[in-house]
């Protein structure tokens, strides 16, 4: 098994797979790309080279690693274990990493499908939005194999600031779950406190220059106070994605028998945003729910 890798297809050039592709065809990689939209996929060669494909499959031929970043649990099944899925197109010794957010029922299946196939397999969701991708500064959280992960981290670490194997496959999606968790806590606690602030005719821009200094600080606050203080919703993380993810969150807590009740009111209170024509907005919207609710 050669353990070089010199040609990389990536699967899905969205908001994150589009910069994170880039950042590999800056390294000298021959970088051979598929996405649904194929005007997508003519545009990322043209600005960074390598080629583009009709199929998962395709592009997945002669690949050393192939990597995955769509939508949800169907689109990587579609994309991998489909008929012109990349698993069909990919040769023994190879390697799949799927940067998917998706269940950790679905990493487990894949490293089955994978193994059978002698095709190594890591699950490796990813944080730090749009501007980490673009930034070459993601956070990426893996399971997987110690073989498999050394392998692949290094041209993980051409866009992740951290990489790190959480335990077998799953695990990466597991972690990624509770960062979901932990965020979904931190907005809703940042809408209420700088609605409270409003409310009570306070300077809130002052209120966090103060308390941001203390125990109440978080990069939620550092990096969206002025956009939600300014009512501007179209800087990160969308909220139709969000509830994607917490509904993951919520099916994976009842089979570990997990309690989740902060986030299950959180995903509610996501439910009335996109009820208010909002599913496009960021995560941070959760205050223009706040401040309409509070004038109704």
């Amino acid at each position: 098994m050669s353990h070089t890798i010199s040609t990389v297809a990536f699967i899905g050039l969205g908001v994150m797979g589009y910069p994170i592709a880039g950042h590999l065809a800056r390294q000298g990689l021959n970088v051979r790309v598929y996405n649904r939209t194929a005007a997508k996929a003519q545009a990322w060669s043209q600005e960074h080279g390598g080629s583009h494909h009709p199929t998962p499959r395709e592009a997945a031929e002669s690949a050393n690693l192939v990597l995955v970043c769509v939508g949800n649990d169907d689109d990587v099944r579609e994309v991998t274990t489909g008929p012109e899925g990349a698993l069909a197109g990919m040769a023994a010794g190879s390697l799949l990493v799927d940067h998917t957010t998706a269940s950790a029922e679905l990493a487990e299946s894949l490293d089955v499908a994978c193994r059978e196939r002698d095709i190594g397999f890591v699950d490796a969701p990813v944080s730090g939005g749009q501007q980490g991708a673009e930034n070459g500064a993601l956070t990426i959280m893996c399971g997987g194999s110690d073989p498999d992960f050394a392998r692949v981290k290094p041209l993980l670490s051409h866009y992740g600031k951290a990489v790190t194997l959480m335990g077998a496959a799953g695990s990466g999606q597991l972690t990624k779950m509770v960062n979901q968790i932990c965020i979904a806590g931190l907005v809703q606690g940042l809408a209420e406190g700088l609605h409270f602030a409003e409310q009570a005719g306070l300077d809130q821009k002052r209120v966090i220059e103060v308390i941001s200094k203390g125990a109440a600080g978080s990069w939620q606050m550092e990096n969206r106070h002025q956009t939600m203080i300014g009512d501007e919703y179209e800087h990160g993380f969308a909220v139709n994605w969000m509830r994607k993810d917490l509904g993951i969150c919520l099916d994976q807590a009842r089979q570990l028998q997990a309690r989740l009740p902060v986030t299950a009111l959180v995903d509610q209170f996501y439910a009335d945003v996109q009820a208010m024509e909002g599913g496009r907005w960021d995560t941070s919207s959760l205050l223009r729910r706040l401040r309409a609710f509070g004038k109704a």
